[in-house]
């Protein structure tokens, strides 16, 4: 399994729109709206170096409103109850 990290920047108008488009995007686990110089971050989770350009290329590049993607390939989970707990603090 593959694991990317995009990063998007959106027209500010439509920031909840695209969100929800690029969350129902198949190989796109996560999306989340953040503070910072980009305004939502993608998790992409797909089998094959290929099946990613589809992703991010060929079809959330695509979506209405998303002006710039970066995306970072990720090399190795440390520990996935980490990451878990981190997206969880102060929710239980």
């Amino acid at each position: 399994m593959l694991t990317a990290i995009v990063l998007i920047t959106a027209d500010v108008s439509r920031i909840p729109e695209v969100a929800q488009e690029v969350a129902d995007l198949d190989g796109i686990s996560e999306v989340y709206s953040v503070t910072g110089d980009v305004d939502l971050v993608a998790i992409a989770r797909v089998r094959e170096h290929e099946d990613l350009a589809g992703v991010v290329a060929d079809r959330l590049g695509k979506v209405t409103g998303v002006r710039d993607t970066r995306t970072y390939i990720a090399f190795q989970a440390y520990s996935q109850h980490d990451l878990e707990q981190a997206f969880h603090i102060g929710l239980d």
